[in-house]
């Protein structure tokens, strides 16, 4: 699940897996480019993971669900 900008650039984004759906990626793009900012990456990359690194309209055989800002601050 993820959420774009007008460009569609994911801004935030959720990566759900197995038969629960544990989040094992829960990353914000402005928290992410705070972090960096702030200096070196490994802790938060570790802890939420990244969002991802190319628009939607170039992922192939995915089709990701929109995701709004409150639903991501529920994951």
């Amino acid at each position: 699940m993820s959420g774009l900008d007008a460009e569609g650039w994911v801004t935030w984004q959720i990566e759900l897996q197995g038969p629960v759906l544990t989040p094992i990626t829960a990353a914000a793009l402005d928290k992410w480019q705070r972090a960096q900012d702030a200096g070196p990456l490994d802790e938060y990359d570790s802890r939420f993971g990244i969002t991802a690194e190319l628009p939607v309209s170039e992922w192939e055989d995915h089709a990701p669900e929109e995701l709004t800002s409150h639903q991501f601050e529920e994951v």
